[in-house]
């Protein structure tokens, strides 16, 4: 079986495609049996199953489409006039028959194509021989050197007549392109035949005689006489070429027999080889001294030869003569009915070789393949279309050092990351997949890029400052949307958005280019040997490190130290690690060294003027809507507490706690809001532009307005409540949308989104680095202990879920007594503590212990506030 297309087998595309379908089901559910088994999380299984799905659909619809592909790339060059295209053809279902199908018509036209091309090369040699006999006539008429004579003139009629005839060869196409010419039989005298020929000779080749003879004198045989004497004259002119000046070519013919005559040419010329006797017949099939000659002579001797039922033969030569000898043996009265089949190859030449050799048979067998059809021009390779012109594939070259370098960094993951706290090595990791995206990447130098590089450098050193999993979740995802940002060089807001979708979409568009690029390395020389070598060396380090370290307890505790926990799970949980770093790592590679032009995707300027109405209104009634609102919320503010509970039933607690998200959603939405209404006005009058600036100026006023009101709400909640990371991250994420809408009221007074979007972008960077800055959980725990010490209740149960981020000022500011009931809530992980899990966050706990864990309930200060109501 070929492991490339492992469903050749399978005699129908149905069931291929059924089994297709199955198979990619059965690996998704092995993987996340695995995994679920193992006790893989879910952000990492659901990647790798995907990945494995896609895998295994990848490799057996790879050799389903690969005949596809082939013909694909075959009818390009065929329509180029490359007519050698070949498709290989293993499988035996409905895309098999096709391209066999396909590849009998590609030799079909390429035997076409061989014939046209030899019969434009066969009636031009025939052309050179009367109009080279015709211009020397003219010639030697114009300096004088021969008289305009009767004989002169009849010479030139003669030539003058048989272009004519060739040039009604070249009108009956019809039959020619059928492969057929027959013959048009009539009595020849052989003598007036010779005799023409060496007057022909005469005038053309001077210096030569030429000497004919006829046995017996009155010699008449049946024959297409135009053929014949295209015979008789190419076998003159090539015997003349040859021979040396004031040389003698004798030509006789005789009778052999009562059915057949001979006709013989003898030169005194350097003679034919014997290891040629055969190839001079062949078109363009010249000896070692070609005296000038096309090669196309002694093939149309052969081709008029086996047109009349006869032969061709060079006779050797005896030793110690000179001189060529051609035989020609013919019927003297060949059949009627017998057809000439025109130019056919007597030997595989390549297709694209203008080389055609004349002779009596038909093609019966397709022409050799040259090979499978290559893909398309250009470093893409095959692919579709619709993706290629999206996406196109600017350099397609194999890079085995970029898949290496993606494993690499995957395999120190799958090391370091198990059983381990987020820490120094997924700061390691990230910078390292970061630097090799940055070595690719195709804008790597231009500012925007660099910039866009050093702000995810420094937003991928949380995992080693910070220990609260929330904001290194939001710095990692912060990092990868301004990475895209910059490897896809995007401007507008839609571009940035398809540059961050374009990530793991490069996952699929880079396949083909890891499949050459697995090719490539598969063949280096060195791969194998390093290869086993690395096998070797792993397989002594195992052996000889497992003896010594049984064999001493000092040796033993540092490799323990040095070599990852190697149980089931865990190696399953380090294979699950592997693939989805090295994955994300080689995916962000390819977007950085081949990114989509995604500002393509920026919607287009308004073409025509709208009326002002048209936007005016709808911008009109949000703009009612937002006075309404906060005139909603004024007469709150000022009614107070009594006109709260008698108009909606409502304490003021319970009032501000209502609608922080819709308050948010109605900021975002305004944002969609000033754009849209933006490129709607694009093109409208001076008058309508005013309009534009006023209204969505007003907008914007009162969505600040709004963000206002919402920041209040929720510090008034915060009072009565108390304070989470969550309220903390929707407080910054309203402040930054307040400072979203700032920007777009300038985009407002200028009417252009120009740099808008990487401001907005780099902004939100900048927050969520002063959101890291802050230490939400420190800061938190420091707001709530605020409150312990007015109150002398707090949360322990809420406390003790912040991260160790929150530990020193928990430690400073809590009695020991309940700083021991926090200890006690919280879960052990039992992750492992070393350098490579190094982190600030975690660090500065450790040197600001809790004390010995109490057992909860035993003190009174353990008893917290109403946790539902505190964590809202």
């Amino acid at each position: 079986m070929n492991p490339e297309r492992p469903l050749d087998g399978v005699t129908s595309l149905k069931v291929k495609l059924g089994l297709l379908v199955g198979s990619s089901v059965v690996a998704a559910v092995l993987v996340a049996g695995l995994a679920d088994r193992a006790g893989v999380p879910w952000w990492t299984s659901v990647p790798v199953t995907i990945a494995a799905a896609l895998g295994v659909t990848q490799w057996l619809a790879r050799g389903m489409t690969s005949p596809l592909r082939e013909m694909t790339a075959a009818a390009a060059r065929m329509a180029a006039g490359d007519y050698g295209q070949r498709v290989t053809a293993t499988s035996s279902d409905e895309v098999g028959r096709l391209a066999r199908a396909f590849t009998a018509m590609a030799a079909d036209l390429a035997g076409a194509d061989v014939e046209r091309r030899r019969l434009v090369a066969t009636v031009s040699h025939e052309l050179r021989t009367p109009l080279a006999a015709q211009r020397a006539l003219l010639e030697n008429l114009v300096d004088g050197v021969a008289a305009p004579d009767q004989a002169a003139l009849e010479a030139a009629l003669g030539q003058a007549e048989r272009l004519s005839a060739l040039v009604e060869d070249l009108l009956d196409l019809s039959r020619v392109d059928a492969g057929v010419a027959p013959l048009v039989l009539a009595s020849v005298q052989v003598e007036d035949l010779l005799r023409r020929a060496a007057e022909e000779a005469r005038v053309a080749q001077r210096g030569v005689r030429v000497l004919p003879r006829v046995e017996p004198p009155g010699l008449t045989v049946s024959a297409d006489a135009q053929r014949l004497a295209q015979l008789v004259a190419n076998l003159v002119d090539n015997a003349v070429r040859h021979s040396p000046p004031g040389g003698k070519v004798g030509v006789q013919a005789r009778r052999e027999d009562e059915d057949h005559w001979v006709l013989e040419v003898r030169d005194e010329g350097p003679g034919i080889p014997a290891q040629d006797a055969e190839r001079v017949f062949e078109r363009f099939g010249t000896g070692a001294d070609a005296a000038g000659g096309t090669g196309l002579g002694l093939a149309i001797v052969r081709w008029v030869s086996d047109l009349h039922g006869g032969s061709v033969e060079v006779v050797p030569t005896p030793p110690g003569g000179t001189g060529a000898h051609l035989r020609v043996r013919l019927p003297t009265a060949p059949r009627a009915d017998r057809p000439g089949h025109l130019l056919v190859p007597t030997r595989p030449t390549a297709p694209d070789q203008e080389d055609p050799v004349p002779t009596t048979a038909p093609p019966t067998t397709p022409a050799p393949a040259a090979g499978p059809a290559p893909a398309p021009a250009g470093p893409s390779g095959p692919s579709d279309d619709v993706v290629e012109r999206f996406w196109p594939e600017r350099d397609g070259r194999p890079r085995p050092g970029v898949l290496l370098a993606s494993l690499g960094i995957g395999a120190f993951a799958a090391a370091t990351w198990v059983d381990r706290g987020i820490g120094l090595a997924t700061s390691i990791v990230l910078l390292a997949a970061g630097g090799l995206m940055w070595s690719v990447a195709r804008h790597r130098s231009h500012p925007w890029t660099v910039a866009c590089a050093a702000l995810a450098a420094v937003l991928a050193t949380t995992a080693t400052v910070r220990d609260a999993d929330g904001v290194v979740v939001l710095s990692v995802l912060t990092a990868v949307v301004v990475a895209a940002t910059g490897m896809t060089h995007a401007h507008g807001v839609l571009a940035m958005v398809a540059g961050a979708a374009a990530w793991p979409l490069a996952g699929l568009r880079g396949l083909p280019l890891l499949g050459r690029t697995i090719t490539a390395t598969s063949r280096a020389r060195l791969l194998w040997p390093v290869v086993r070598t690395a096998a070797v060396t792993l397989v002594l380090l195992v052996v000889f490190g497992a003896l010594f370290a049984s064999g001493d307890a000092v040796f033993g505790a540092w490799a323990s130290a040095l070599v990852p926990d190697l149980g089931w799970d865990s190696l399953v949980a380090r294979g699950f690690v592997l693939v989805l770093v090295g994955g994300v790592t080689l995916a962000g590679s390819y977007l950085a060294l081949n990114p989509p032009p995604v500002d393509d995707l920026a919607l287009p300027p308004a073409t025509r003027a709208r009326p002002v109405w048209e936007w005016a209104v709808p911008v009109g009634v949000v703009v009612a809507l937002f006075a309404g609102f906060l005139l909603a919320q004024a007469t709150a503010m000022f009614g107070g507490h009594e006109y709260l509970r008698e108009s909606t039933g409502l304490t003021y607690a319970e009032y501000v706690h209502q609608g922080f998200g819709q308050l948010t959603a109605a900021t975002a939405l305004t944002v969609l809001v000033i754009a849209t209404t933006l490129r709607a006005a694009g093109r409208t009058s001076a008058r309508g532009r005013v309009l534009t600036r006023v209204l969505l100026g007003l907008l914007g006023v009162l969505t600040l307005a709004v963000v206002a009101s919402a920041l209040y709400r929720m510090d008034l909640y915060q009072d009565a409540y108390g304070f989470t990371v969550l309220r903390l991250f929707v407080d910054g994420v309203e402040l930054w949308l307040g400072l979203v809408v700032l920007l777009l009221l300038t985009a407002v007074v200028r009417l252009s989104w120009r740099g808008v979007a990487r401001t907005v972008l780099v902004s939100g960077a900048v927050f969520t680095l002063g959101f890291v800055a802050m230490n939400p959980d420190g800061w938190v725990a420091a707001r709530n202990l605020d409150r312990y010490a007015e109150t002398g209740r707090v949360d322990t149960l809420y406390l003790s879920t912040l991260s160790a981020d929150a530990t020193p000022v928990i430690a400073e500011r809590l009695p020991a007594e309940v700083a021991q009931c926090v200890e006690a809530a919280r879960t052990r992980t039992g992750e492992r503590d070393d350098w490579l899990s190094w982190n600030v966050g975690r660090s500065r706990a450790e040197d600001a212990t809790l004390g010995p864990a109490a057992q909860p309930g035993l003190a009174p200060e353990c008893i917290g506030v109403v946790t539902d109501d505190y964590r809202g």
